[in-house]
């Protein structure tokens, strides 16, 4: 960090603009790690103190005093290690998220719409942006598929751990009889990519674009022109589309922004020679294949299948409080793979 220091106040720093902005974001970047970690140890310093005074004066209150400061300073150290596990190479770069209910029709597109509503309020809890790129309502209700961008720091870091197939046992809302229903649905979460990363070029002759009239719910025209787009990229037979917006033009743009990150994800799996190093599996949306079982009937339990995490209120996953899911399987992965 000096030695960046020592550049930043060379006369001639800003000379080459885009350089220099690469330097202050690294420099930043550093400055925004060391902090906590300075902060611990100032909080570390201070038991040290308290402790040292509780045992000469052999104070109960000294000693209540360094009995709070140790929690907090474990609650600390605790988030500390989960930001050193955001170590990979499109770990602190947005996320783009898609999910897809499986099979079962408006029960299964219903629970896609409970996901949706579930990860936008984790973002809202972590001051994440959350931008939908493409949505396209059920017939009757839900959501056939949606894919949403989450700005902030370590977003696809974070998101990644939720990618694969999430089921729900439920008395259905659309069944008359009140039976009790299974459905599935997937969460698939890729980086996104600055256009200008080097790897990852868009050539026009790799890409046939074709438009269509976007549709909303009962197949009702969203507009009458044909402003949704299609790109699929020729040389994976990767495809893409965005509705969401008003232009052709910005429905463009948003569906290069999401071959960016698939095809980023592709070369990523083929620069590791692992072929579920960031996507996982890739498993059918089905009994057997879940991570995640969120039971509503007959008790209240949401079970994550890999790191045997449980928790009774689904009321409060459902309202987004997911961390200790990610953060168990964060630390269970980095542990394989340390």
């Amino acid at each position: 960090m000096q030695k960046l220091e020592q550049q930043v106040s060379q006369p001639d720093f800003w000379s080459d603009s885009e350089q220099a902005q690469k330097t202050i974001q690294e420099l930043n970047a550093l400055r925004d790690e060391i902090a906590p970690l300075a902060a611990a140890q100032g909080e570390l310093d201070d038991l040290q103190v308290v402790i040292d005074l509780a045992e000469e004066e052999d104070d109960a209150e000294l000693w209540a005093e360094a009995k709070m400061l140790v929690t907090a300073l474990q609650e600390k150290v605790s988030k500390l290690e989960v930001a050193m596990l955001f170590r990979g190479r499109y770990d602190q770069q947005p996320a783009i998220i898609a999910i897809h209910p499986g099979a079962g029709g408006t029960e299964s597109q219903d629970w896609a719409s409970m996901l949706l509503r579930m990860y936008t309020r984790w973002a809202e809890r972590k001051n994440y942006q959350v931008e939908v790129l493409d949505l396209l309502p059920g017939d009757e209700a839900g959501i056939k598929s949606v894919t949403l961008l989450v700005k902030g720091k370590n977003a696809y870091g974070y998101l990644k751990a939720e990618r694969g197939v999430h089921r729900l046992v439920r008395i259905s809302p659309f069944d008359t009889a009140g039976r009790r229903h299974t459905s599935f649905a997937s969460l698939d979460v890729l980086p996104e990519v600055d256009e200008r990363e080097q790897e990852i070029e868009l050539r026009s002759e790799d890409l046939r674009i074709d438009t269509f009239r976007a549709s909303g719910a009962g197949g009702q025209h969203v507009n009458k022109t044909d402003s949704a787009v299609r790109i699929t990229h020729l040389p994976t037979g990767f495809i893409v589309q965005c509705q969401n917006e008003r232009s052709q033009h910005a429905n463009r743009e948003r569906a290069l922004t999401i071959l960016r990150a698939r095809l980023a994800d592709y070369y990523e799996r083929q620069r590791l020679e692992q072929i579920n190093s960031l996507r996982g599996e890739q498993k059918e949306i089905a009994w057997g294949s879940q991570i995640r079982s969120y039971v509503f009937h007959p008790y209240t339990l949401v079970k994550d299948h890999r790191t045997g995490v449980e928790v009774g209120n689904i009321q409060a996953v459902m309202d987004g409080e997911l961390d200790q899911f990610i953060e168990a399987y964060l630390r269970q992965t980095a542990g394989s793979n340390g």
